[in-house]
Protein backbone atom coordinates (compact mmCIF):
# COMPACT_ATOMS: atom_id res chain seq x y z
CA UNK A 1 0.00 0.00 0.00
CA UNK A 2 1.67 3.42 -1.30
CA UNK A 3 2.17 6.03 1.60
CA UNK A 4 -0.25 8.62 1.29
CA UNK A 5 2.03 11.42 2.44
CA UNK A 6 4.08 13.28 -0.42
CA UNK A 7 7.60 13.51 0.90
CA UNK A 8 8.94 17.28 1.74
CA UNK A 9 10.44 19.56 -1.13
CA UNK A 10 14.01 19.90 -0.66
CA UNK A 11 15.12 23.80 0.03
CA UNK A 12 16.43 24.12 -3.50
CA UNK A 13 13.11 22.91 -4.94
CA UNK A 14 11.33 25.42 -2.36
CA UNK A 15 12.98 28.20 -3.69
CA UNK A 16 13.22 27.58 -7.34
CA UNK A 17 9.39 26.88 -7.26
CA UNK A 18 8.79 30.18 -4.66
CA UNK A 19 10.69 32.25 -7.60
CA UNK A 20 8.89 30.83 -10.39
CA UNK A 21 5.25 31.54 -8.58
CA UNK A 22 6.46 35.68 -7.78
CA UNK A 23 6.78 35.48 -12.00
CA UNK A 24 3.64 34.51 -12.92
CA UNK A 25 1.46 35.60 -9.90
CA UNK A 26 -0.86 37.95 -12.40
CA UNK A 27 -1.33 35.55 -14.70
CA UNK A 28 -4.14 33.76 -12.44
CA UNK A 29 -7.11 35.96 -14.24
CA UNK A 30 -9.70 34.00 -16.53
CA UNK A 31 -11.12 35.92 -19.50
CA UNK A 32 -14.13 34.91 -19.79
CA UNK A 33 -14.91 36.44 -23.35
CA UNK A 34 -12.18 34.35 -24.71
CA UNK A 35 -13.88 31.09 -23.36
CA UNK A 36 -16.73 31.65 -24.97
CA UNK A 37 -15.00 32.91 -28.09
CA UNK A 38 -12.56 30.58 -28.67
CA UNK A 39 -15.22 27.35 -27.45
CA UNK A 40 -18.16 29.11 -29.41
CA UNK A 41 -15.70 29.43 -32.62
CA UNK A 42 -14.13 25.89 -32.72
CA UNK A 43 -17.67 24.44 -32.34
CA UNK A 44 -19.26 25.99 -35.14
CA UNK A 45 -16.41 25.80 -37.52
CA UNK A 46 -16.17 21.90 -36.24
CA UNK A 47 -20.02 21.03 -36.51
CA UNK A 48 -20.59 22.93 -40.22
CA UNK A 49 -17.14 21.00 -41.57
CA UNK A 50 -18.80 17.43 -39.87
CA UNK A 51 -22.52 18.70 -41.54
CA UNK A 52 -20.74 19.43 -45.10
CA UNK A 53 -19.00 15.66 -44.93
CA UNK A 54 -22.39 14.57 -44.26
CA UNK A 55 -23.75 15.98 -47.56
CA UNK A 56 -20.73 16.15 -49.60
CA UNK A 57 -20.20 13.33 -51.98
CA UNK A 58 -18.52 9.86 -50.13
CA UNK A 59 -15.12 9.30 -50.14
CA UNK A 60 -14.36 12.48 -52.12
CA UNK A 61 -11.43 14.40 -51.27
CA UNK A 62 -13.20 18.04 -50.28
CA UNK A 63 -15.42 15.65 -47.87
CA UNK A 64 -12.17 14.12 -45.99
CA UNK A 65 -11.51 17.60 -45.96
CA UNK A 66 -14.02 18.58 -44.00
CA UNK A 67 -13.97 15.68 -41.94
CA UNK A 68 -10.34 16.23 -40.81
CA UNK A 69 -11.33 20.00 -40.21
CA UNK A 70 -14.64 19.06 -38.21
CA UNK A 71 -11.59 16.51 -36.25
CA UNK A 72 -9.16 19.51 -35.42
CA UNK A 73 -11.79 22.29 -34.61
CA UNK A 74 -14.22 19.67 -32.16
CA UNK A 75 -11.17 18.12 -30.22
CA UNK A 76 -10.99 21.70 -29.22
CA UNK A 77 -14.11 22.33 -28.40
CA UNK A 78 -13.76 18.95 -26.38
CA UNK A 79 -10.75 20.03 -24.90
CA UNK A 80 -12.71 22.54 -22.96
CA UNK A 81 -13.70 20.24 -20.39
CA UNK A 82 -10.31 20.00 -19.03
CA UNK A 83 -10.52 23.83 -18.14
CA UNK A 84 -14.21 23.32 -17.06
CA UNK A 85 -13.09 20.11 -14.43
CA UNK A 86 -10.28 23.45 -13.08
CA UNK A 87 -13.05 26.04 -12.95
CA UNK A 88 -15.69 23.43 -10.41
CA UNK A 89 -18.99 23.06 -10.94
CA UNK A 90 -20.29 26.15 -9.81
CA UNK A 91 -17.77 28.63 -11.51
CA UNK A 92 -19.23 29.92 -14.95
CA UNK A 93 -23.03 27.70 -15.03
CA UNK A 94 -23.81 29.69 -18.54
CA UNK A 95 -20.48 28.16 -19.94
CA UNK A 96 -20.78 24.70 -18.81
CA UNK A 97 -24.55 24.53 -20.14
CA UNK A 98 -23.64 25.72 -23.11
CA UNK A 99 -20.55 23.49 -23.52
CA UNK A 100 -22.96 20.30 -22.83
CA UNK A 101 -25.83 21.20 -24.64
CA UNK A 102 -23.15 22.42 -28.00
CA UNK A 103 -20.20 19.79 -27.59
CA UNK A 104 -20.31 17.59 -24.51
CA UNK A 105 -23.77 15.77 -25.02
CA UNK A 106 -23.77 15.65 -29.01
CA UNK A 107 -19.87 13.78 -28.70
CA UNK A 108 -21.23 11.76 -25.46
CA UNK A 109 -18.24 13.15 -23.28
CA UNK A 110 -20.01 14.87 -20.50
CA UNK A 111 -18.21 16.98 -18.39
CA UNK A 112 -18.91 15.39 -14.89
CA UNK A 113 -17.08 12.56 -16.76
CA UNK A 114 -14.23 14.40 -16.17
CA UNK A 115 -15.13 17.01 -13.43
CA UNK A 116 -14.45 15.56 -10.47
CA UNK A 117 -11.65 12.83 -11.62
CA UNK A 118 -8.96 15.09 -13.04
CA UNK A 119 -8.60 17.00 -9.96
CA UNK A 120 -7.65 13.90 -8.40
CA UNK A 121 -4.48 13.45 -10.82
CA UNK A 122 -3.46 17.28 -9.45
CA UNK A 123 -3.82 16.51 -5.84
CA UNK A 124 0.11 15.85 -4.39
CA UNK A 125 -0.59 12.52 -2.47
CA UNK A 126 -2.47 11.27 -5.76
CA UNK A 127 -0.14 11.77 -8.43
CA UNK A 128 0.87 9.14 -10.38
CA UNK A 129 -0.08 6.91 -7.68
CA UNK A 130 -2.48 4.13 -8.42
CA UNK A 131 -5.56 6.08 -7.04
CA UNK A 132 -4.56 8.43 -10.64
CA UNK A 133 -6.75 7.41 -13.11
CA UNK A 134 -4.95 8.95 -15.72
CA UNK A 135 -1.70 7.86 -14.83
CA UNK A 136 -0.38 4.38 -16.01
CA UNK A 137 3.85 3.88 -15.64
CA UNK A 138 3.90 3.58 -19.46
CA UNK A 139 8.00 4.13 -19.74
CA UNK A 140 7.88 0.67 -17.74
CA UNK A 141 5.77 -1.33 -20.09
CA UNK A 142 6.04 -2.82 -23.12
CA UNK A 143 5.80 -1.15 -26.36
CA UNK A 144 3.03 -2.99 -27.60
CA UNK A 145 1.37 -2.25 -24.38
CA UNK A 146 1.54 1.60 -24.64
CA UNK A 147 0.55 1.33 -28.35
CA UNK A 148 -2.75 -1.60 -27.12
CA UNK A 149 -3.38 1.34 -24.72
CA UNK A 150 -3.61 4.10 -27.74
CA UNK A 151 -5.99 2.27 -30.01
CA UNK A 152 -8.27 1.70 -27.91
CA UNK A 153 -9.66 4.89 -28.87
CA UNK A 154 -10.91 3.19 -31.62
CA UNK A 155 -13.70 1.27 -29.75
CA UNK A 156 -14.44 3.90 -27.22
CA UNK A 157 -17.05 5.25 -29.86
CA UNK A 158 -18.87 2.36 -29.75
CA UNK A 159 -19.03 1.88 -26.22
CA UNK A 160 -19.67 5.62 -25.11
CA UNK A 161 -22.91 5.01 -27.50
CA UNK A 162 -24.01 1.98 -25.85
CA UNK A 163 -23.43 3.53 -22.46
CA UNK A 164 -25.89 6.54 -23.33
CA UNK A 165 -28.12 4.19 -25.17
CA UNK A 166 -28.94 1.34 -23.01
CA UNK A 167 -26.62 1.64 -19.80
CA UNK A 168 -27.55 4.93 -18.41
CA UNK A 169 -31.98 4.19 -19.07
CA UNK A 170 -31.16 0.98 -17.36
CA UNK A 171 -29.17 2.60 -14.40
CA UNK A 172 -32.22 4.54 -13.80
CA UNK A 173 -34.14 1.18 -12.87
CA UNK A 174 -31.48 -1.00 -11.35
CA UNK A 175 -29.21 0.55 -8.73
CA UNK A 176 -26.66 -1.59 -8.89
CA UNK A 177 -26.03 -1.01 -12.11
CA UNK A 178 -25.75 2.82 -11.38
CA UNK A 179 -23.27 2.09 -8.73
CA UNK A 180 -21.00 0.43 -10.94
CA UNK A 181 -21.47 2.53 -13.89
CA UNK A 182 -20.31 5.27 -11.92
CA UNK A 183 -17.66 3.70 -10.46
CA UNK A 184 -16.59 2.28 -13.99
CA UNK A 185 -17.32 3.61 -16.26
CA UNK A 186 -18.38 7.40 -15.90
CA UNK A 187 -14.51 8.51 -15.89
CA UNK A 188 -12.03 10.03 -18.93
CA UNK A 189 -9.13 7.60 -17.57
CA UNK A 190 -6.41 5.78 -18.49
CA UNK A 191 -6.24 3.32 -16.37
CA UNK A 192 -8.91 0.71 -16.85
CA UNK A 193 -8.50 -0.13 -13.14
CA UNK A 194 -9.56 3.31 -11.53
CA UNK A 195 -12.83 2.91 -9.68
CA UNK A 196 -14.09 6.63 -9.28
CA UNK A 197 -14.90 7.81 -5.62
CA UNK A 198 -17.50 10.80 -4.66
CA UNK A 199 -15.69 13.60 -4.68
CA UNK A 200 -16.36 17.16 -3.73
CA UNK A 201 -15.78 18.81 -7.26
CA UNK A 202 -18.14 16.36 -8.62
CA UNK A 203 -20.81 18.31 -10.82
CA UNK A 204 -24.23 18.44 -9.37
CA UNK A 205 -25.98 18.21 -12.85
CA UNK A 206 -24.97 15.07 -14.00
CA UNK A 207 -28.26 12.91 -14.27
CA UNK A 208 -29.49 15.84 -16.53
CA UNK A 209 -25.91 15.74 -18.69
CA UNK A 210 -26.50 11.40 -18.92
CA UNK A 211 -30.26 12.40 -19.41
CA UNK A 212 -29.20 14.57 -22.18
CA UNK A 213 -26.47 12.21 -23.92
CA UNK A 214 -29.21 9.53 -24.21
CA UNK A 215 -31.69 12.03 -25.62
CA UNK A 216 -28.99 13.48 -28.41
CA UNK A 217 -27.81 9.37 -29.33
CA UNK A 218 -31.53 8.11 -29.35
CA UNK A 219 -32.97 11.15 -31.25
CA UNK A 220 -30.15 10.51 -33.88
CA UNK A 221 -30.38 6.72 -34.25
CA UNK A 222 -34.43 7.44 -34.67
CA UNK A 223 -34.26 9.73 -37.25
CA UNK A 224 -31.67 7.59 -39.32
CA UNK A 225 -34.07 4.37 -38.70
CA UNK A 226 -36.84 6.39 -40.21
CA UNK A 227 -34.84 7.67 -43.07
CA UNK A 228 -34.97 11.50 -41.65
CA UNK A 229 -30.87 11.54 -42.06
CA UNK A 230 -28.59 9.17 -43.45
CA UNK A 231 -26.71 6.50 -42.10
CA UNK A 232 -23.62 8.25 -42.54
CA UNK A 233 -24.26 10.56 -40.39
CA UNK A 234 -23.49 7.58 -37.58
CA UNK A 235 -20.29 6.54 -39.64
CA UNK A 236 -19.01 10.02 -39.64
CA UNK A 237 -20.01 10.81 -36.11
CA UNK A 238 -18.01 7.34 -35.52
CA UNK A 239 -15.09 8.48 -37.42
CA UNK A 240 -15.26 12.07 -35.61
CA UNK A 241 -14.71 10.75 -32.35
CA UNK A 242 -12.42 8.36 -33.40
CA UNK A 243 -10.29 10.85 -35.00
CA UNK A 244 -10.35 13.11 -31.67
CA UNK A 245 -9.70 10.34 -28.80
CA UNK A 246 -6.44 9.34 -31.37
CA UNK A 247 -5.02 12.90 -31.53
CA UNK A 248 -5.90 13.21 -27.45
CA UNK A 249 -3.61 9.37 -27.02
CA UNK A 250 -1.19 10.82 -28.96
CA UNK A 251 -1.10 13.99 -26.64
CA UNK A 252 -1.42 11.71 -23.64
CA UNK A 253 1.31 9.85 -24.11
CA UNK A 254 3.56 12.61 -24.08
CA UNK A 255 2.10 14.04 -21.78
CA UNK A 256 4.08 12.87 -19.37
CA UNK A 257 7.21 10.70 -18.63
CA UNK A 258 5.02 8.22 -16.84
CA UNK A 259 8.34 6.73 -15.00
CA UNK A 260 6.89 5.69 -11.53
CA UNK A 261 5.24 2.89 -10.17
CA UNK A 262 2.83 4.65 -8.17
CA UNK A 263 4.50 2.94 -5.04
CA UNK A 264 4.93 6.40 -3.09
CA UNK A 265 3.29 10.00 -3.93
CA UNK A 266 5.77 12.55 -5.29
CA UNK A 267 7.17 15.95 -4.44
CA UNK A 268 5.56 18.64 -7.25
CA UNK A 269 9.21 19.01 -8.46
CA UNK A 270 9.19 15.64 -9.39
CA UNK A 271 5.45 15.67 -10.44
CA UNK A 272 7.07 18.73 -12.79
CA UNK A 273 9.52 17.07 -13.81
CA UNK A 274 7.75 13.75 -14.89
CA UNK A 275 5.46 16.36 -17.02
CA UNK A 276 6.04 17.31 -19.99
CA UNK A 277 5.75 20.85 -21.90
CA UNK A 278 5.88 20.94 -25.95
CA UNK A 279 6.11 24.45 -26.67
CA UNK A 280 6.52 23.33 -30.85
CA UNK A 281 5.18 25.85 -33.08
CA UNK A 282 3.01 27.87 -32.44
CA UNK A 283 0.27 26.85 -35.39
CA UNK A 284 1.03 23.59 -35.76
CA UNK A 285 1.39 22.21 -32.10
CA UNK A 286 -1.89 23.36 -30.72
CA UNK A 287 -3.68 21.36 -33.24
CA UNK A 288 -2.79 18.25 -31.65
CA UNK A 289 -2.35 19.98 -27.70
CA UNK A 290 -5.08 22.07 -27.90
CA UNK A 291 -6.57 25.25 -24.97
CA UNK A 292 -2.86 25.12 -23.90
CA UNK A 293 -2.41 21.60 -23.17
CA UNK A 294 1.03 22.14 -24.89
CA UNK A 295 2.30 23.65 -21.68
CA UNK A 296 1.04 20.72 -19.35
CA UNK A 297 4.14 20.23 -17.19
CA UNK A 298 3.48 24.53 -16.19
CA UNK A 299 -0.07 23.38 -15.80
CA UNK A 300 1.02 20.93 -13.30
CA UNK A 301 2.98 23.95 -11.96
CA UNK A 302 -0.14 26.22 -11.68
CA UNK A 303 -3.09 24.28 -12.34
CA UNK A 304 -5.24 26.78 -11.32
CA UNK A 305 -3.80 29.18 -14.28
CA UNK A 306 -6.04 29.46 -17.53
CA UNK A 307 -5.09 28.24 -20.64
CA UNK A 308 -4.57 31.36 -22.24
CA UNK A 309 -1.99 32.38 -19.90
CA UNK A 310 0.12 29.22 -19.76
CA UNK A 311 1.98 30.37 -22.79
CA UNK A 312 3.12 33.78 -21.13
CA UNK A 313 3.87 32.09 -18.05
CA UNK A 314 6.51 29.44 -20.44
CA UNK A 315 8.20 32.52 -21.71
CA UNK A 316 8.21 34.37 -18.53
CA UNK A 317 9.62 30.95 -16.82
CA UNK A 318 11.96 30.73 -19.37
CA UNK A 319 13.40 33.48 -19.57
CA UNK A 320 13.25 34.89 -16.17
CA UNK A 321 14.57 32.46 -13.86
CA UNK A 322 17.68 32.80 -12.28
CA UNK A 323 18.67 28.91 -13.23
CA UNK A 324 16.14 27.81 -15.81
CA UNK A 325 17.60 24.51 -16.42
CA UNK A 326 15.00 23.11 -13.59
CA UNK A 327 12.44 23.86 -15.89
CA UNK A 328 13.42 23.32 -19.15
CA UNK A 329 14.68 19.99 -18.65
CA UNK A 330 10.69 19.50 -18.98
CA UNK A 331 10.10 20.46 -22.45
CA UNK A 332 10.09 18.51 -25.50
CA UNK A 333 10.75 19.64 -28.99
CA UNK A 334 7.51 18.40 -30.62
CA UNK A 335 5.14 15.33 -30.45
CA UNK A 336 7.76 12.95 -32.30
CA UNK A 337 11.11 13.29 -29.65
CA UNK A 338 8.45 12.92 -27.14
CA UNK A 339 6.66 9.99 -28.40
CA UNK A 340 10.20 8.60 -29.16
CA UNK A 341 12.17 9.29 -25.84
CA UNK A 342 8.78 7.06 -23.74
CA UNK A 343 9.38 4.41 -26.83
CA UNK A 344 13.38 4.34 -25.68
CA UNK A 345 12.22 4.33 -22.34
CA UNK A 346 9.42 1.99 -22.25
CA UNK A 347 11.90 -0.83 -24.26
CA UNK A 348 14.81 -0.51 -21.76
CA UNK A 349 12.88 -0.46 -18.71
CA UNK A 350 10.50 -3.26 -19.71
CA UNK A 351 13.14 -5.20 -21.09
CA UNK A 352 14.20 -8.24 -18.80
CA UNK A 353 17.15 -8.01 -16.24
CA UNK A 354 19.61 -10.71 -18.06
CA UNK A 355 21.99 -10.58 -15.32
Amino acid sequence: MPSKIPPSASATDTAALGEARALVRDLFTARAGLYWFDFLASTTIGWAAFVAAVLLPAWSALQALCVAVSIVALYRSVIFVHELAHLGPRVWPGFRLAWNLLCGGPMLVQSYTYSGVHNLHHYQQLYGTRDDGEYLPFARMRPLAVFGHWALGMVVPAFVLVRAMILVPLSWLIPPLAKWLWERASSLVIDPEFKRPHSKHDDPSWRWQDAYAWFCASTAIALMAFAVLPWRVLLLWYVLLTGILSLNGLRTLVAHRYRFPGERPLTLMEQFHDSVDVPGHRLLTPLWAPVGLRFHATHHLFPGMPYHNLGTAYRRLKNGLSDPSWFLDSSERNLFTGLRRLLRESMTRSRPDRS
